[in-house]
């Protein structure tokens, strides 16, 4: 008996990964089975990450920074790259960011490594973004967090957190900002992971229907931290085979997911139509 519930345990802390080769397969594994009993429809709750190489984890750009085989090496410097992006961003910004957070969002949001992980209401937006390089010799993933289930293991509201929301979310003495985040060691603060809804900075944001996790350890990807927390249940790992991801690709060009509708704008005119002659 204690075998079996051991069993149990670890098969919840498990990550359950799917193959999937076509657009259709993607759509049918993500609909709900049966609709929902207070609205009546199949919609479900996940947000939605692409990955070109299904092997690795979950990085963040922080994670990366340095390259992807030695992750995390560089994780000591976000506090002075965040305040050096502060110190030479200010004249770009169109309005005072409305706090800190809201710098670190736009930071990540325009290619700075942060710790904020980039994720996405859309499952076609997330396969657009794991198969965009169709030449790319790899497996292809895209994951799907059931963020709702995050949020009720760590004693957060089932809603969609804003900026706004994060400064007084644990009820600190003092403000809850990024640079108490930076100062505190994984030890010392309350573990957390949430999702964190950006504010509109830009059509490209709105167009990807974009979203992010904010997580409190920055020394491990974020499935690894998910697991740890007995949560590995709340991630589905879509494995798209390396190939199939050029008809994966063609499909998502056929229903017109690509670059010029998420990066509405010239240069993403140019990606697309630089991708798609080639």
């Amino acid at each position: 008996m204690v075998r079996d519930a051991l069993l149990r345990d670890l098969s919840a802390m498990t990550i359950r990964e799917v193959i999937v080769t076509s657009l259709g397969d993607l759509i049918a594994e993500v609909t709900p089975t049966e609709p929902d009993p207070a609205t009546g429809r199949r919609r479900g709750s996940g947000i939605y990450c692409g990955g070109e190489d299904a092997s690795l984890p979950l990085l963040t750009s922080l994670d990366q920074l340095g390259g992807t085989s030695r992750p995390h090496g560089k994780a000591d410097l976000e506090e002075h790259i965040l305040r050096n992006f502060l110190r030479y961003s200010r004249p770009y910004f169109g309005s005072p960011p409305v706090n800190d957070w809201e710098v670190l969002v736009a930071a990540q949001h325009h290619g700075l490594p942060t710790r904020l992980l980039d994720w996405t209401y859309s499952p076609l937006v997330a396969a657009h973004f794991a198969t965009v390089d169709s030449k790319a010799g790899t497996d292809r993933a895209i994951w799907r967090l059931d963020w709702k289930q995050v949020h009720r293991h760590f004693g957060l509201p089932e809603l969609a957190l804003l900026i706004q929301d994060l400064e007084g979310m644990f009820g600190q003495e003092r403000r809850f900002t990024p640079w108490s985040l930076f100062a505190q060691g994984t030890r010392e603060q309350r573990p957390f992971a949430c999702m964190l809804e950006p504010p509109s900075l830009d059509a490209r944001i709105v167009a990807q229907s974009a979203t992010f996790t904010l997580c409190s350890d920055k020394r491990q990807p974020f499935d690894r931290f998910l697991e740890q927390y007995g949560l590995g249940q709340a991630l589905t790992k879509f494995v798209i085979p390396a190939g199939e991801a050029a008809r994966l690709r063609d499909q998502l060009d056929l229903v017109s997911v690509d670059e010029r509708r998420l990066f509405p704008d010239l240069d993403g005119v140019a990606a697309h139509l630089r991708r798609y002659y080639s």
